[in-house]
């Protein structure tokens, strides 16, 4: 499902079972990140399938890269292989008001 900021936000912050998705390359996790985020690079292929298989099922994923293409075919993976809540960051990264850290 696709959010917007305000939606993803809202949503993530009143989610206590929530875990944040970042799906970019290493070179664009230099630009930041969003708090709380695991980077897992969608760019790996068989890797990117690897880790995400060992994802927790029952969390409630919210996924982002850096302008919502790869995200949201993040998330149709993810569900795919059983992960049902999934949250797609609207606009990505390059949109991104809130706070920004580094991973």
């Amino acid at each position: 499902m696709d959010l917007t900021q305000e939606e993803w936000t809202e949503q993530l912050k009143n989610d206590d079972n929530a875990f944040v998705l970042d799906v970019r390359t290493p070179e664009e996790l230099e630009e930041g990140a969003i708090a709380n985020a695991t980077n897992i690079d969608i760019y790996l292929g068989q890797g990117f399938m690897d880790e995400i298989q060992k994802l927790d099922t029952s969390k409630n994923y919210y996924v982002y890269c850096r302008s919502g293409n790869r995200s949201g075919q993040a998330c149709a993976i993810l569900n795919s292989i059983g992960i049902e809540n999934t949250f797609n960051l609207d606009g990505g990264f390059m949109n991104w008001e809130g706070e920004v850290v580094n991973l």
